[in-house]
């Protein structure tokens, strides 16, 4: 689970807030582990209650609500005269305001885990002490300050608009689920199938050695490619007759087990036959190219499908729909994924920008070190987390566990497909 954004810029600080004045960080390549890296710590055996303090901060004064009065008086005072800090100042952090803040931080199913924890933990109260710091000295009234705010406050939203689409994505009625499933029979259909494969060329004979090699003059090298390419192009021939009487006689009924063993000897196939049961698929289990196989009925053989890899024959053998209980949890993603990606369409493209060239400069051409780049250490404001990014898929199907072996390479012995 990636962590929230606002974990990644919050921790992220601490390990620049922590470094000491003149060390060098970790070259490449040392020794040393990254604190990230560590091996996270168990999470405590004992129960720890809601009101028991997980921080204590010695110097920090707890936050007081300011009465109207004291708003009036203290407008008098600059930034040069705070008002002084009683010495026994202490700031108890709860296990209950703890974890608030640390939901706050990572929005999503899963909680922070035991070194994030830590890690929260270790960088709080820096910033607490820092930021009282700041206060005093009035920094919180510059204009930095309050632009840097304006902006933050736009990507919080923008998040929170983000997990409030996800959330609303995800309330799919029963009755929905139901009415998909009907109006998407074929999405659900489960075929077992028995593939016959034969090559696309034959497998090379393994030229014999001689005593004396003989050096071959440019034109009896030049005779000699053009008799290979010849007997290429033959046994090639010959494979494509062949996969044509293969299939007609699969479709007449003879063992597909039998015809498989010869479709490998007659391309001099050295290896055993491949397993011609595959596993249970459905229509996304298969390539693009192959999808007319799932139009045919039981015990219906299919056309030649050939390719670069070879030819390939199918036999169906059985044909099932899966129930709705099955694949009910499926439905929902799919739905959920589609609904979101609608929402947020629908926000994103309400809007129109035009930026100034001549101030910004011409695009960022788009490519792997391209796009459009975002504020130094923050997020885009306009990207989609990687949790709530919506994802393509088509019916929601999964591949088939065992698809057609990729197509062998040209002038090489094919591939056994599994």
């Amino acid at each position: 689970m990636r962590k929230s954004w606002l974990v990644c810029v919050l921790l992220g600080t601490l390990a620049w807030g922590q470094a000491q004045p003149g060390m060098t960080p970790a070259q490449p390549g040392s020794t040393q582990a990254p604190a990230a890296a560590t091996k996270a710590p168990e999470a405590p055996a004992v129960e720890v209650a809601e009101s028991a303090a997980v921080i204590t901060i010695t110097g920090v004064c707890p936050a007081t609500p300011k009465t109207s009065a004291a708003s009036k008086a203290g407008a008098g005072k600059t930034a040069a005269t705070p008002a002084k800090k009683p010495a026994d100042c202490k700031t108890v952090i709860t296990r209950a305001k703890f974890e608030k803040l640390a939901s706050a931080l990572q929005q999503g199913p899963n909680p922070l885990n035991a070194q994030q924890k830590r890690q929260l933990a270790t960088v709080l109260p820096r910033f607490m002490a820092m930021s009282e710091v700041a206060k005093e000295k009035g920094l919180d009234k510059s204009p930095r300050f309050a632009e840097t705010i304006k902006f933050l406050n736009m990507q919080i939203l923008t998040r929170e608009l983000e997990r409030s689409v996800q959330e609303d994505a995800d309330k799919i009625p029963p009755t929905k689920i139901a009415e998909y499933y009907k109006a998407n029979p074929e999405a659900y259909e489960q075929f077992s199938l028995d593939r016959l494969f034969i090559p696309r060329n034959k497998q090379a004979e393994p030229a014999k050695e001689s005593a004396k090699e003989e050096k071959l003059s440019d034109e009896q090298q030049k005779a000699k490619d053009e008799a290979d390419k010849a007997k290429q192009e033959q046994g090639e021939q010959e494979l494509n007759k062949l996969a044509d009487s293969l299939r007609e006689r699969a479709a007449a009924g003879e063992d597909i087990a039998k015809l498989q063993k010869e479709a490998f000897e007659a391309a001099g196939m050295k290896m055993d036959s491949p397993t011609i049961n595959l596993p249970k698929v459905r229509r996304t289990g298969l390539p693009a190219a192959h999808a007319s196989v799932f139009d045919l009925k039981v015990g219906e053989v299919s056309a030649v499908i050939s390719d670069n890899g070879g030819h390939y024959i199918y036999k169906v053998v059985s044909k099932e729909v899966l129930p709705l209980e099955k694949v009910s949890d499926e439905i929902h993603t799919t739905l959920k994924n589609q609904r979101q990606k609608d929402l947020m369409d629908r926000y994103q493209n309400s809007y129109h920008a035009e930026t100034n060239d001549a101030y910004f400069g011409p695009p960022t051409p788009a490519g792997p070190m391209g796009g459009r780049p975002g504020p130094p250490r923050m997020p885009h404001p306009h990207t989609v987390p990687p949790a709530t990014q919506p994802q393509a898929q088509p019916q929601a199907t999964p591949p088939a566990a065992n698809p057609p072996a990729e197509p062998p390479a040209q002038q090489a012995p094919p591939s056994k497909p599994n």
